[in-house]
This record gives C-alpha cells, structure tokens and sequence, in this order.
C-alpha cells in the first residue's frame, strides 16, 4: 500500500505546460512545508495557459451544455476565447452558466439527475481543480482514494486486498451506502 502522497503533479503534461506546472508546484511545496498556512490568493495561478491545458484535457466528444458550444467549435478560436475567458475571471466578472439538467434511468426504474456545464465552466473548473489539488493532495494519507486524481474504486479494492492478505485481519466492515450520495 501506498504510504504518501504521489509526487506527481495532477496536470496531465504537455510539452509547453512547464510555466503553468511551476506555479502549481509552488503550491504544493508550500502546502507541504506549513500544514497550517492559509492560501488567501490563488487567482494569478489561473493563467491562460492552465485554461489553454484545462481546455485539452476535456473530453472533445462531451456534450455540450445549454449553449450548445462544442470541444471543436470553442477551439476554432480558441486563443481569443482563452483570453476573453481569463480576463473575465480574473477582473470578477465571470458567472457560471446554469447546467443543462439532464435525467438518466436508473437500474432500479428511478432516474438520476446530472448537469452539464457549458464548455467554459468546465475549462474554469478544471483549471481550479488543478491549484486546489496541490493543497489537498498534501492532507490526504496514501491509502485515501475517493474522488482523488489517478486513483479509482479499483486501486482502493487492490490496496484492501493487499493489506487483508498481508496482515492479521480480525474483521472487516461491510457498509451499504447505496443512497448516499
């Protein structure tokens, strides 16, 4: 099992992603020297190249949100987009788009609901997730895996089994969550 944290950065690499991945790794560097500092300013890590990686790393088949604006169509301008959504982040004004709402069935007959967001708020939202990451990652303990980058239901069922097998187990907790979330 995993001990700590990986030292990996959470941004898929590109060749030209070396400026965005430094500002991210000296967040990450300073989460982890002061377990107790307060990031009051992360705006200026949101720059137009994390949004430009951000853009990329979306899935270009999704569907698009109740703009109707595609992977493709947002990318045929993309350096002007970029730039238009940067300033408008950064001077205050951006407003997320409400979601598309969207009902999915359910093996049990009910249905789940699901929002999709239009392509800029999920370029926003990637870009925060990435600075955000570089704190959290730094508090998480290797043997946590929920909603983590790189790790999965799998990686978390493959380090029990590692740990049951490997050690004196006295018991094991079977929790049924199904509604939880």
């Amino acid at each position: 099992m995993a001990k700590g944290n990986s030292e990996e950065t959470t941004v898929n690499c590109t060749q030209r992603q070396g400026e965005a991945l430094s500002g991210l790794d000296r967040i990450r560097e300073a989460a982890r020297r002061d377990k107790n500092l307060r990031f009051t300013s992360l705006m200026h890590h949101i720059t137009v190249d994390l949004l430009r990686d951000a853009y990329n790393a979306l899935k270009r088949n999704a569907t698009p949100g109740v703009d109707g604006v595609t992977w493709q169509q947002y990318g045929e301008n993309l350096e002007e987009n970029l730039s238009n959504l940067h300033q408008s982040v950064q001077s205050g004004r951006y407003r997320a788009t409400p979601s598309k709402r969207v009902w999915l069935p359910k093996p049990d007959g009910k249905q789940r609901p699901i929002g999709i967001a239009v392509l800029e708020d999920k370029i926003v939202q990637q870009a925060v997730v990435w600075v955000l990451n570089q704190i959290y990652e730094e508090d998480f303990v290797g043997f946590s895996y929920g909603f983590r980058p790189g790790r999965s239901q799998h990686n978390a069922l493959d380090a029990l089994w590692v740990g049951i097998t490997q050690r004196k187990v006295n018991w094991v907790l079977d929790a049924d969550i199904r509604s939880f979330f």
